[in-house]
């Protein structure tokens, strides 16, 4: 698989990213390991992880994902140099207080120190994109679709977390910054601090796009294009939606062992909402009825899109793997993708 430029950037990736929030909860550390290698047999050099991994979080599992990977990663001398991992740092308490003890702000030192614990973990001495994984103020995200000024609060600004990034950057234990589950405004404000003061500048935004979560494309497009910010979107296939697995039986069925029945916690977010269920059994159709599987059809479009980067899978076996990877390649008709924006005129971002 051919290495793309990340952004603005000396940082050569695969056009597909490991996703890994998976490694300690669905998958095991053997497993997590065989999906490693299998990956990098197959081309990638990209791997995604966040301090709060795996995922549903736990207090009991925190940190584990990097634990994995760190170990993985100690086990193969040498490979460290090939690859470009991209770590994150959580953004202040969402209902997990042993985070930082449920703290309401990100400070320069709690980014700091998560660093650290993150270089710690993953048993390396850089980390290639360090990510802020979600605002550090009051906005809308993960499923939110309305900004409530109400709620605005004290919080380490913009600036402050710049620099708090900018000495990361300096002591060499990151070499490029990113955001995850932004907003327009908060991508153009951390590029205007950054470009006024001298800081390092945001290369990328990790944020969720998929056929039934599209409302990146209804103005953070044009913010990301115009400030030459690149996009690493995750959830490609809607948390399994897109694949089709959940269409006869829904995401309550007992015998599913996709994280949507599996875990409760899912059931009751953005992907777990009815109408983003009834609008992927339409894509899926779609693609049955022009000859493709419901996730090569729908990881096409992202492949394909000219918004992506490179675009973030999460899977739980090599098979699963095999499948994202085999899709690459996949063009899309014309007629296709005008039935897929037919599909989302009459029903709109239902997992936004």
């Amino acid at each position: 698989m051919q290495q793309i430029p990340l952004g603005r950037s000396d940082l050569l990736v695969s056009p597909i990213c490991l996703g890994t929030m998976t490694f300690g909860e669905q998958v095991d550390e053997p497993g997590s390991h065989a999906i490693l290698d299998h990956a990098v047999a197959r081309g990638l050099n990209f791997i995604d992880t966040a301090e709060m991994y795996p995922v549903p979080p736990r207090a009991e599992t925190c940190g584990a994902t990097e634990t994995i990977i760190g170990r993985w990663l100690a086990q193969r001398p040498g490979l460290r140099e090939r690859l470009v991992i991209a770590s994150k740092v959580a953004g202040p308490s969402r209902g997990m207080p042993w985070i930082r003890g449920g703290a309401a702000d990100l400070t320069p030192a709690d980014i700091r120190a998560a660093c650290d614990a993150s270089l710690q973990r993953l048993q390396t001495d850089r980390i290639d994109l360090y990510q802020i994984h979600w605002p550090n103020r009051n906005a809308p995200s993960f499923g939110s679709i309305y900004f409530d000024p109400g709620r605005d609060g004290e919080y380490t600004s913009v600036h402050d977390q710049l620099e708090a990034l900018a000495g990361l950057v300096k002591a060499g234990k990151v070499r490029y910054i990113g955001l995850s589950n932004e907003t327009p405004y908060g991508v153009a404000e951390f590029v205007r601090v950054a470009e006024a003061h001298g800081l390092p500048r945001v290369l990328t935004v990790q944020n969720p796009y998929c056929l039934i979560s599209r409302s990146l494309d209804n103005g953070l497009d044009e913010t990301l294009h115009r400030l030459g910010v690149a996009l690493i979107p995750y959830s490609p296939l809607g948390f399994g939606l897109l694949t089709g697995k959940y269409d006869e039986r829904g995401i309550h069925d007992p015998t599913s062992t996709g994280r949507m029945a599996l875990f409760e916690r899912m059931k009751q977010q953005r992907w777990g909402r009815p109408e983003a269920l009834a609008a992927a059994r339409r894509y899926n159709a779609l693609a049955r009825d022009n000859g493709l599987t419901p996730t090569r059809m729908a990881l096409a479009w992202c492949y394909t899109n000219w918004r992506v980067a490179s675009t973030i899978i999460g899977v739980t076996t090599r098979e699963q793997l095999d499948e994202d990877i085999d899709a690459w390649g996949t063009n899309l008709s014309g007629e296709v993708l005008a039935a897929i924006d037919q599909i989302r005129w009459e029903i709109r971002d239902p997992a936004q």
